[in-house]
C-alpha cells in the first residue's frame, strides 16, 4: 500500500540525499515539498530541492515557506554544506519552477486531504510551527511525524547544548513539540560513529555501484565531509537528515525508542534550542523541583518519541537500495 508523505526542509547536502530516498522509495508517495530558511536562505533551498526531484526522475512540487525564524535572525549553515548548501558543487539550475502557493498553506491543505500523512520534518520547524498555529485541526491529521532534530540526552552540533535544526528555531520547535503531534524525535546523534559513510563506503557508492544517484550521495556532501573532519571530529560523512528519513520508511530500523516529556529551552544563553528529554521521568512527579513540568503532566502522559538506537547495517543498505 502506498503512504504519502510530505517533506518540509531547508534542503542543503545530507536534506537532498533523504529527499531522494523518500522519492526512490517504492511504497511511499511524496506528495509535496516545502521549503523552511536554514542551511540556506529558501531560494536556494527550493533550487536544490527541485534539482534533487529532477535528478530522480520524478514531478514532485516544491513550495516555499517562511524565510525567517519567528522571532529570532536566521542563521545559515553554509560553514558546513558551502555556499550553495551542495558541497559547492556547482549543479546545473532545476528546469521546473517552485509551486505558487505558500509552503504553509500547502502544508494546512495537504494534512487536511491526506488523513493519516507522513509529515517529515528535516530542518527548523518554522513552516510547522505556524501550519499548527493556523489550522490546529490538522494536527489530528498526521498520522507519525518524523522530526530530525534536537539531541537525546548528549552533546549538540551547533553549540554544545544543541543540534542546528532546534537551535535555529527554538519558539517554532518549543510549539511544535508543546502540541500534541505525534514526533519521533531522531537526534543528530544516531548518525555518528558506526552510522556515518566510512572512507570505504564512499568508494563503494562511488567506484561500484556508480550510478549518478550514488555518486550525488557523496559528492553534493563533499563540503560537509571536511567540516565533519575538521569541526566535529568524524571521520567519516554523518548524514542526519537520511537516518531519520530512513525510520520514517521503515520504522523498525529504530531499534530502540520510548515516549517521554520534551521541552525545548529556548532562554538559556548557554543551552538554547537544547531538547531537553526527560528520560527518567523525573518530571512525572508532583513534587517542587519539577513543578516546571505541571504543564506537561496535565495534558497528559508523555507522547514524544525519542530513538535511542538503529540498526546501523539496516540503514545503510536502504540507502544503497535508494541509489542503484
Amino acid at each position: 500500500m502506498t503512504r504519502q508523505m510530505i517533506i518540509d526542509t531547508d534542503t542543503a547536502s545530507d536534506d537532498a540525499v533523504a529527499l531522494l530516498m523518500a522519492l526512490q522509495a517504492p511504497d511511499i508517495e511524496v506528495v509535496a515539498i516545502t521549503i523552511v530558511a536554514g542551511n540556506v536562505d529558501v531560494e536556494q533551498g527550493s533550487i536544490n530541492a527541485r534539482y534533487t526531484v529532477e535528478l530522480c526522475g520524478k514531478n514532485t512540487p516544491v513550495f516555499e515557506g517562511l524565510t525567517v525564524p519567528l522571532v529570532r535572525e536566521r542563521y545559515d549553515a553554509k560553514f558546513f554544506h558551502g555556499e550553495d548548501g551542495m558541497g559547492n558543487a556547482g549543479y546545473p539550475p532545476p528546469r521546473n519552477a517552485p509551486g505558487a502557493r505558500h509552503a504553509v498553506d500547502v502544508l494546512i491543505d495537504t494534512i487536511k486531504a491526506n488523513p493519516g500523512i507522513l509529515l517529515v520534518t528535516l530542518g527548523p520547524m518554522t513552516n510547522i510551527a505556524v501550519a499548527i498555529s493556523k489550522a490546529p485541526e490538522i494536527v489530528p491529521n498526521v498520522g507519525r511525524c518524523i522530526v530530525m532534530g534536537g539531541a537525546a540526552c548528549t552533546v549538540g552540533n551547533v553549540t554544545p547544548a544543541a543540534e542546528y535544526n532546534i537551535w535555529c528555531d527554538p519558539e517554532a520547535a518549543r510549539v511544535c513539540f508543546r502540541s500534541a503531534l505525534p514526533i519521533e524525535m531522531v537526534g543528530w546523534e544516531l548518525c555518528r560513529g558506526e552510522a556515518s559513510l566510512s572512507e570505504d563506503e564512499m568508494e563503494y557508492f562511488k567506484g561500484v555501484i556508480n550510478t549518478p544517484l550514488s555518486n550525488f550521495v557523496i559528492d553534493c556532501n563533499a563540503h560537509a565531509l571536511v567540516a565533519n573532519r575538521e569541526w566535529l571530529g568524524d571521520s567519516g560523512i554523518s548524514l542526519p537528515d537520511p537516518v531519520a528519513m530512513a525510520i520514517a520508511i521503515d520504522p523498525t530500523i529504530c531499534t530502540k525508542k520510548s515516549k517521554h516529556y520534551v521541552e525545548v529551552e529556548c532562554d538559556g544563553t548557554f543551552t538554547r534550542g537544547m531538547t531537553v528529554v526527560d528520560q527518567l521521568g523525573v518530571a512525572t512527579e508532583d513534587t517542587g523541583n519539577v513543578a516546571m513540568w505541571k504543564p506537561h503532566r496535565e495534558k497528559g502522559e508523555p507522547h514524544i518519541t525519542v530513538c535511542w538506537e538503529i540498526d546501523v547495517q539496516r540503514w545503510k543498505e536502504l540507502l544503497v537500495r535508494s541509489v542503484k
